[in-house]
């Protein structure tokens, strides 16, 4: 079996280049590459590791026909253009938890640094001045620190602003209250917590909702004296307003460590009065490098060895421990999408995956995914679990999701229905104990069959001699038959065939078993 072969292009701890060789993969570890050199090479890997130099366009991703996984060593991936990755069928994963303490503890450094003028008194200090009477700090014992995002780092700063005897109300539309209780934070909307906050800390991604969250608008409801951090990303505040209110007064101090645009060569704050800034320092520490290196080498290597999905931007997680047991329902669930996808006409305004039993119990996600890859090979080959679901809503396909615990006839089920023109169609399959996936109804009649290779569909009457008449016609085109499956409504009704073939089935076949007597369906299905 040929090893995943992954280029590591940005530089990152040596351990991560062992961690992919003893987990079973080929790595290069060639950095500085320039966008030219990356799109002329990139087409030999199945991974990509990165931090934040590596810019991956959709011009770069044109090129990666191999690449399967994209791995972030940290939490921002704005050099990806997940969009063209996902239209692709890359997963896009980073590493959120690697790094957290350590910006957590910059975001509440430079708070500290904020409330006791720390950088300034020490430059005119060591200017040979002794400027005491200069620096009046505060104190952050009984401030109010207002949480702008209270994921994972914002309840770390959380914890350590508790420590230092703070009071803590977050605003976060993902908040619940109960969470809120466990971090001993009140939570609040946005335009109480700019009323009543001493400090101000930002701890969210930037998106169209959060961009400009502390806008002009919204730094001028601040409370007069309140001092800012943003240790998240560049872009959550308007940095000219953020200026002329440090100017006025309005605001006594901001602490940076992100920029909109960096490196941050000129930015309209540089020279504001109480102004702290960094260079992007919230994830350096060696801690941290160390963390996110190994991290994202797990991660590709779980994903490309053993199908597990950690920390993916673009599709559903599936653990290491979770993918061998899902493994058979995913090939059940994309046999089904592929069988239905191939058998429904016209389009397919909605369709539903619905787990029975033992399925029930499992992580749906995978199993939705992979029911949507399977049926949007009738739209594109190139299709897999990334861009299945992108390109079902492109279509404007609705998908719902159900869950039913209790057991019928068999112990786990997995149900495909699509709504058509016609009505409602159906398709149902099981595992067999051995974990081997078997249709088990298709179009409301039992029937059971494996799903694979070359195959012919064939609706009749169930009339005397039709099974002979079809095994006449495949034999006298040379077509062999490797299985033949069978199933009905009742006596004389309608009747389903499954035959499983050893060659793709020619068009001027499908035509003559068509002008059969009794025939109502033909369609030759590929598996």
């Amino acid at each position: 079996m040929t090893k995943p072969k992954v280029l590591i292009s940005d530089k990152m701890d040596p351990n991560a280049a062992r961690i992919f060789e003893e987990r079973g993969c080929e790595v290069d570890v060639i950095t500085g590459k320039t966008p030219e050199e990356l799109k002329a090479t990139i087409g030999q890997y199945d991974g990509l590791a990165i931090r934040s130099s590596t810019k991956v366009t959709a011009d770069i991703l044109e090129a990666a026909d191999n690449l399967k996984v994209i791995g972030r060593a940290g939490i921002g991936v704005d050099n990806v253009d997940i969009p063209a990755a996902s239209a692709k069928g890359v997963v896009v994963m980073n590493t959120p938890f690697g790094n957290s303490i350590t910006t957590a503890e910059h975001a509440i450094a430079l708070i500290m640094a904020l409330a006791r003028q720390i950088p300034a008194a020490n430059a005119r200090t060591q200017a040979g001045e002794w400027p005491k009477s200069d620096f009046m700090g505060v104190e952050v014992t009984g401030k109010v620190l207002g949480l702008i995002g209270a994921g994972n780092i914002g309840a770390i700063v959380a914890s350590r602003a508790l420590g230092l005897r703070m009071k803590v109300v977050a605003y976060d539309p993902f908040l619940t209250p109960e969470r809120a209780i466990e971090l001993g934070v009140e939570k609040v909307d946005l335009g109480e917590l700019l009323e009543r906050a001493d400090f101000i800390t930002l701890h969210t991604p930037l998106t169209d909702e959060t961009r400009n969250i502390l806008s002009r608008e919204r730094l001028a409801q601040t409370k007069p004296g309140v001092r800012i951090v943003n240790c998240a990303r560049g872009g959550l505040v308007d940095e000219a307003a953020l200026k002329d209110m440090l100017e006025s007064g309005h605001v006594a101090g901001a602490a940076l460590d992100v920029f909109a645009q960096e490196p941050a060569k000129d930015s309209p704050l540089f020279g504001a009065p109480n102004f702290i800034c960094t260079p992007h320092l919230g994830a350096s520490t060696t801690e941290a490098q160390v963390n996110v290196a190994l991290q994202v080498a797990e991660q590709m290597s779980d994903y490309l060895v053993d199908g597990g999905v950690t920390n993916a931007l673009n599709m559903p997680s599936l653990s290491a421990e979770e993918a061998p047991k899902l493994k058979p329902y995913m090939a059940l669930a994309e046999n089904l999408g592929s069988l239905v996808g191939q058998l429904a006409h016209g389009d397919l305004p909605k369709i539903s995956v619905e787990t029975e039993g033992a399925a029930a119990d499992l992580n749906q996600k995978p199993i939705v995914g992979a029911v949507l890859a399977g049926l949007m090979k009738r739209y594109s080959q190139s299709v897999n679990m990334v861009n299945a679901p992108y390109l079902a809503k492109e279509r404007g396909i609705e998908v719902r999701e159900i869950r039913n615990s209790q057991r019928g006839v068999y112990q786990t089920l997995v149900r495909v229905t699509v709504a058509t023109s016609q009505g409602d169609r159906s398709v149902a399959g099981t595992l067999f104990g051995n974990g081997q996936p078997r249709l088990v109804e298709i179009f409301g009649i039992g029937i059971e069959a494996e799903l694979a290779g070359e195959m012919l569909y064939i609706v009749n009457d169930d009339v005397p001699g039709f099974i002979g008449r079809v095994g006449s016609l495949m034999g006298e085109h040379g077509i062999n038959i490797g299985t033949f499956h069978l199933g009905r409504r009742a006596t004389g009704g309608e009747a389903v065939m499954l035959l499983s073939v050893d060659q793709k089935i020619p068009q001027d076949v499908i035509e003559a078993a068509c002008a059969l007597d009794g025939v109502k369906v033909v369609r030759g299905l590929s598996f």
